[in-house]
């Protein structure tokens, strides 16, 4: 009899220490989560597009992919269009302000609060891809061991509390859908056109009626002839628009050769991350870019094959000589007015035009004289 009371009391003495055990587990399993939990970060990220507005979405989509990989899981950057925010333009304010941690957008957007921002973007007449990017990551004009283009956007984007990076690249833009041809620089007189930033203020000064009209109106606009023109991006972005079935004129660009977008990075969440976070980031940040450029160069080349067999009658145009000179001194009459008020403005154009100085010749040595030369073999 005592021997059974023993071995009962000696199962529930093992018993009550498992469960001990097994309490003290739990507890500490419970704990380590909690803990994990709370070494995640987690920020949020505003673009100034839909998202599912390819390929401008896609950069902050990929890099958040890439961040979270790399932080296995630990850092989490959550990305929200502008069907989300309903504030496309708002970005930068967002940012600033603390509401959004990172945000993804066009510099030349807010060259209302600081004319110095466009240079981050584009200007008419102004560098290609590889220049551009050489400029931002490369070029050392300054002779201070700091690349120009990047040393430049931190200086413009310091009084707003962020930080500024290159973000992806749309390459050449398109000059634009006419539903009529421009023979002269009279043509242009009158003529109503949706085109934003520095090259409406060019056109502005050439006679044109520059309206602004959100871009869920401008098919309907165009095709009811409520505007003669308009302005979007280039053939990958274009054809999701359907400006190729309502007008016929398609023209070459010469108002934004490199449009580059941006991410920004409020400073007081950037100087919160450790060195290997923000290694991440930057590594991220990098990649993404590059990839959006790869993305619509390819996007643009299969959608302008799908036009010109949907829609043999589109017309690609260039241009006129006159009228591209009239465009090329109205942009440089333009920017001499905002350098002869801003000091920083006369500064970075004379940075850009040093570079370029440089780098132009080499692009035409290359890559023009390449393209002339396939031409000519191939006997096209």
């Amino acid at each position: 009899m005592l021997k059974k009371v023993l071995k009962v009391g000696q199962v529930v003495t093992i018993g009550l220490l498992g469960l001990f055990l097994i309490g003290c587990e739990n507890k500490t399993t419970t704990n380590t989560q909690k803990q994990t939990q709370e070494n995640v970060i987690r920020w949020r990220l505003a673009m100034s597009w839909p998202s599912t507005l390819t390929p401008l979405a896609s950069p902050p989509i990929k890099m958040a992919e890439m961040v979270k990989k790399m932080s296995k899981g630990k850092f989490i950057i959550k990305v929200e269009g502008s069907e989300k925010t309903k504030a496309a333009l708002g970005v930068l304010d967002m940012v600033k302000q603390g509401a959004y941690q990172m945000g993804h957008s066009g510099s030349y957007y807010w060259k209302g609060k600081d004319i110095n921002t466009i240079w981050f973007t584009t200007v008419p007449f102004g560098m290609t891809v590889a220049e551009q990017y050489a400029w931002f990551y490369y070029a050392d004009e300054n002779h201070d061991g700091k690349p120009d283009g990047m040393e430049y956007m931190k200086k413009v984007y310091d009084k707003f509390g962020v930080l500024s990076f290159p973000g992806g690249n749309t390459g050449v833009q398109m000059g634009g859908w006419f539903r009529k041809p421009i023979n002269s620089v009279a043509d242009l007189k009158g003529l109503k056109m949706r085109i934003p930033g520095l090259a409406g203020e060019v056109m502005a000064k050439l006679g044109v009626k520059v309206v602004n009209i959100p871009g869920g109106e401008l098919y309907t606009s165009l095709d009811r002839g409520t505007i003669d023109a308009l302005e979007w991006v280039g053939p990958g972005m274009d054809i999701k628009m359907g400006f190729n079935k309502v007008a016929k004129y398609y023209y070459t660009g010469w108002h934004e050769p490199a449009s580059e977008m941006q991410f920004l990075v409020n400073k007081r969440a950037w100087n919160k991350l450790p060195d290997n976070y923000k290694t991440m980031l930057v590594t991220a940040m990098k990649a993404a870019t590059a990839d959006m450029y790869m993305e619509n160069f390819a996007a643009s080349a299969n959608a302008w094959a799908k036009m010109k067999k949907d829609n043999p009658d589109i017309k690609v145009k260039t241009f006129p000589k006159p009228v591209l000179k009239a465009m090329y001194n109205a942009t440089q009459n333009l920017l001499q007015g905002y350098a002869s008020k801003n000091k920083l403005f006369a500064e970075i154009w004379a940075n850009q035009k040093a570079w370029l100085k440089k780098a132009r010749p080499w692009s035409m040595m290359s890559i023009y004289e390449y393209l002339k030369t396939s031409k000519e073999v191939e006997g096209k």
